[in-house]
């Protein structure tokens, strides 16, 4: 089953992506670099509850 999710930024706590995951497959929180508008540049974001 597959769960919408929200990404927010480590450094500036924005929150600006929306994904999905299976939840099934991967128990554990998402981490993905993406690009953050206020730094102008990639950074980490991870998966908020």
């Amino acid at each position: 089953m597959r769960k919408n999710i929200t990404l927010e930024c480590v450094e500036t706590g924005e929150r600006l992506y929306l994904t999905s995951k299976n939840t099934s497959n991967d128990s554990e929180r998402l981490e993905l670099k993406k690009y953050s508008q206020k730094l102008r540049r990639k950074a980490l974001f991870r998966e908020t509850k």
